[in-house]
Parts: structure tokens; C-alpha cells; sequence
């Protein structure tokens, strides 16, 4: 029984209309707690054996780390020799801040005007349930395909995807899936538009140490470790300043378009009246694919340290190098039928860089077109935040959206060297 605002219906709706079917299958995988730090992956491997058998199609599980599986359901096409289209979903969610939160974020609860809440609700387990639901309905109208489909549905994209898509896209098994086109999450939009994603910032976390003299909090000691960690600091928030102004000044730059740095964490020091030997700053920076990352940004880090003073270190945490970008031109036969079928269905499409990053871009460094979409317009972006929601209206139109596309999509006829 799932929950409304007014109490238990039975999925009914608040307002004692009878629930379509695939809202009530979206919200009850939203009551799975997929939720870092210990997401219950057992559940949703559970919840997709069983959707594999309603939908009629093979399953496999492949361990890509110990206790780290990805899913694949696998639709096969009348011609299986050419490449497939493959939708791609993370089965993980990021923690919650209940008390910040209208109601339970796992329980899913659906409100008067049709507003579910629930973390995963963008973000992007009700992708998941459109791809599913997209493919219940084009299997009952009795369609086939030239091409093949696979939906997978891989662990620990919240956390860097390290064990997941990152693992798996250099496993025997991604290649026999024969991979020609992907399309991944996307990010909703308050307007009336779809944003499409054809590229990612890259994510580079980095650590800079300083050391120093260390001495009595008593004296003023030369050299010390903090005003090496002040003028680091400076440099790096120096810069953060200049690229916002960038973002605020241009009418034509999307967050995408910029390089963000954010101090994330400050260490050091073992007592108040000790100046320490060794502190360090570390950043989150998301670079844009115009930025020569090693020639100029990763040089760049080099000069603040030398100014900063001698013996300043740095390492990273994250230092993804590929800039591989989606081509979005009309003559690119994937890009044509995605946008021809979304004109078709009169829908106004804005096309960025991702200013976050997506399990897309370990699809894209593996030299596949991926584009990151999520069809919810007229939707405030809630990823990661308080009281994330989605409207059922909004999320069945958006069945509809991905039906279309991939009966366009898995009959894109074969390109040169495909047969």
C-alpha cells in the first residue's frame, strides 16, 4: 500500500483516482533504500529479476567488484549483428537530511496535485521506470526492431562510479553488448524546454599540503604552514571569483560552460597553542571540455603553489582526462533521430555541457555517443536536495517521450562497417 497526503489508498490517488500502473511501480521502487552509505542493492536486484519476468527478456548480472553487480535486461533486435542502443541507469541514490523533508523520503508519498516526493525521484530512478514502462508498452503493441535494446542498471554512480560503470565499461561482458548509442540521466528544467546533455565537465578533486615551520602559538613564526594555505586558498578562490563573473556577465554560458572550484575541506594542527607543520585545502573543480587540462589548468595549479612557497604538494582524489563530447549535429545520424523525434513532438530541446558529472562520460571515454536526458520539464531541479519530487503528469509524459524514441532510434538504419 502506498502512501498519499491524505493517508493509505491503495494506490488510488489522493483524490480516489485509480493510479496508473506505472506510477504505482515508480513509487514503489522508490521505497527501496538504494540510499548511500550501505544502498540495499540486494532489494533492487530483486525488484529487476522481477521486472525481467513480467517484460519477457533475459536478464544477466555481472559482479563487476565484490558486492557491486550491474543488471542488464536485453530486448534483442531482428538484425543483432549491428549496434545497439543502450539506456543506461544508476540504481543508487544519495543520503537524505530527514529533517529537512516534508515527509519520509522513502516512503514515497504522493500529494493532492500529484507531486511525488522521494530521493531518486529525478535523480533518476523515475528514468529507470520510463525506460521500463516504454518498453512494456512497445513489446505489448507487438513492435520489433532491427536494433537490439539493453537497459542497464549499475551501482555506486553517486560515489564516482568507480565500481560501477567506470568497471564495467572495460569488462568482456560491456563489449559483447555491442554498444552504438546511449542515453543516460539528465537534469529536469523549470521552463518549458528539455535539456540535453552531450558532454560532461570533468571532476578533479584535488589536496594541496603545505608545510612550515612549526612552533609556539605564542610567536610569529616565519614560514608557517597557514600562510602558505592562506595564499593557496586566495589563488584558488581568486579564480573561482573570475570564472562566476564569467557565468553572470554572458548571456550565453550555461554552468557547463565554466570551471566551478569549491573549498571542501580544511586539515591540520594538533593544538590551540601548537602552529602546525602541515596543513592542507582540498577542492571539488568541474572543468569544461574547451579547457586544455593539462597544457594550461593543471599548469596553472603548479604556479599558485610555487608562489604560494617551497615544499607545496599536491595529489588528487579524482582526475578524469577524457573530453569527449556527443555529436549534436543534424547530419550525425544518432543526434538526427533523437532531435527529429523530439521536434516531432513539439519539444524544445537546449543542449549543455553537464556541469556535474554522470556515468555518461565513461561511456563517452570509451569513444560511444551517450546524451544525458531526463525528460522533466516545468520541473524545479531537486537532485541531492531537501524534498526532491516529481509529478506523476510529468513523469508519464515521459513514457510517452522515451516510446517514441526508441522506436525511432533502434530502427537508425546501418552505418558504414556496422554489416
Amino acid at each position: 500500500m502506498l502512501p498519499d497526503q491524505d493517508g493509505p489508498s491503495g494506490g488510488g490517488g489522493a483524490q480516489g483516482v485509480k493510479e496508473d500502473p506505472a506510477v504505482s511501480l515508480f513509487r514503489e521502487y522508490l521505497q527501496l533504500k538504494t540510499v548511500h552509505p550501505e544502498p540495499d542493492y540486494d532489494a533492487a536486484l530483486k525488484f529487476l529479476t522481477r521486472i525481467s519476468e513480467e517484460l519477457g527478456l533475459p536478464m544477466k548480472n555481472i559482479e563487476v567488484c565484490p558486492g557491486r553487480v550491474v543488471t542488464i535486461i536485453t530486448w534483442t533486435g531482428t538484425n543483432p549483428a549491428v549496434k545497439s542502443v543502450l539506456l543506461n541507469s544508476h540504481t543508487d541514490v544519495v543520503p537524505v537530511y530527514q529533517e529537512h523533508w516534508k515527509y519520509d523520503a522513502f516512503a514515497a508519498v504522493k500529494d493532492a496535485e500529484g507531486n511525488i516526493y522521494g530521493r531518486g525521484t529525478q535523480d533518476m530512478k523515475s528514468v529507470t521506470i520510463q525506460y521500463i514502462e516504454a518498453i512494456r508498452r512497445l513489446k505489448a503493441a507487438g513492435k520489433r526492431f532491427p536494433r537490439t535494446i539493453h537497459l542497464s542498471f549499475v551501482p555506486d554512480e553517486e560515489v564516482g562510479g568507480h565500481k560501477g560503470m567506470e568497471t564495467f565499461i572495460n569488462h568482456p561482458e560491456f563489449q559483447k553488448l555491442n554498444v552504438g548509442f546511449a542515453l543516460d540521466e539528465g537534469l529536469a528544467n523549470p521552463t518549458e524546454a528539455f535539456t540535453v546533455f552531450y558532454g560532461e565537465r570533468n571532476p578533479w578533486w584535488i589536496t594541496i599540503r603545505c608545510p612550515g615551520s612549526p612552533g609556539h602559538g605564542s610567536r610569529f613564526v616565519e614560514n608557517t604552514a597557514a600562510e602558505k594555505l592562506r595564499r593557496i586558498i586566495n589563488s584558488f578562490l581568486d579564480f573561482r571569483a573570475s570564472e562566476k563573473q564569467r557565468l553572470d556577465t554572458s548571456e550565453c554560458f550555461t554552468l557547463g560552460d565554466v570551471t566551478t572550484v569549491n573549498m571542501t575541506m580544511v586539515n591540520g594542527g594538533v593544538a590551540y597553542n601548537v602552529i602546525p607543520a602541515e596543513m592542507d585545502v582540498s577542492f571539488d573543480m568541474r572543468i569544461p571540455p574547451t579547457v586544455n587540462l593539462q597544457v594550461c589548468f593543471e599548469e596553472q595549479i603548479k604556479a599558485w603553489c610555487a608562489e604560494a612557497g617551497e615544499g607545496i604538494t599536491y595529489k588528487f582524489a579524482q582526475k578524469f582526462m577524457h573530453q569527449n563530447t556527443t555529436s549534436t549535429e543534424d547530419s550525425d545520424p544518432w543526434w538526427n533521430a533523437f532531435s527529429s523525434t523530439c521536434k516531432a513532438m513539439n519539444m524544445t530541446l537546449q543542449k549543455e555541457i553537464f556541469p556535474a558529472a554522470t556515468d555518461s562520460r565513461f561511456i563517452r571515454a570509451a569513444g560511444l555517443p551517450a546524451i544525458g536526458f531526463s525528460p522533466m520539464n516545468c520541473t524545479p531541479i531537486l537532485l541531492h536536495d531537501h524534498n526532491e519530487f516529481l509529478n506523476e503528469g510529468v513523469f508519464l509524459r515521459g513514457i510517452t517521450v522515451y516510446e517514441r524514441l526508441l522506436l525511432t532510434l533502434a530502427s537508425v538504419a546501418p552505418q558504414k562497417g556496422e554489416e
